[in-house]
């Protein structure tokens, strides 16, 4: 979706400037594009018809560089999944859930400072959006990027809280073993972890 909403919004555009801008937002670390992965992107886009090489062209000896548009196929694409983005709620998949399914398999005292730790790295990533907020980072990008990155804090700060909170029940030696174990020889191993 980010790279047809670029190619449609800046075309006709170079490869090099869709790569430049969504590096510009930070979309490797929110959005999961890797820059590696834009010119290929790029090339599997045009092969499924959404995007259209416009032209390739080499200046001086640099590289060629070739311009895209989007067609009408891929303005298509982009809006249905604009739209199912704004409209649909999908909770992004955390490896985080799956460990948290075998709390019972960590000591009582690595868990909560896994918690902690979670929560001291979640903190440093709230510092840092506002301190470059703070030096003007946002100063020239448009209002909603802002507000994209006041909604990265306010699940950050969702987050920590939860940690703190689980970290103390643990701590507090908050039992979470099931009442009834299931028939199985290695959950007697993480009761003793655990207790």
């Amino acid at each position: 979706m980010l790279i047809l909403g670029l190619v449609n919004w800046m075309q006709p555009v170079h490869g090099y400037d869709v790569r430049r801008e969504l590096l510009s937002w930070s979309a490797d670390k929110w959005g999961n594009v890797q820059p590696g992965s834009i010119y290929h992107a790029l090339r599997k886009l045009t092969e499924e018809e959404m995007l259209r090489e416009v032209k390739t062209e080499q200046v001086g000896a640099r590289p060629a560089r070739t311009t895209y548009e989007i067609t009408p196929k891929g303005v298509d694409e982009f809006e249905n999944l604009l739209r199912g983005y704004w409209w649909e709620v999908k909770p992004a998949a955390d490896p985080f859930f799956a460990a948290l399914a075998f709390l019972p398999a960590m000591p009582r005292d690595e868990a909560a400072a896994a918690l902690r730790n979670r929560a001291a790295q979640l903190r440093a990533g709230s510092d840092g959006i506002e301190a470059a907020a703070e030096k003007g980072w946002l100063r020239d990008k448009p209002p909603h990027v802002a507000w994209m990155w006041e909604l990265a804090v306010a699940r950050n700060e969702g987050e920590i809280a939860w940690c703190e909170r689980v970290a103390e029940l643990i701590e507090s030696g908050t039992s979470y073993l099931p009442g009834r174990m299931p028939p199985h020889p290695g959950w007697e191993q993480w009761r003793s972890k655990v207790e």
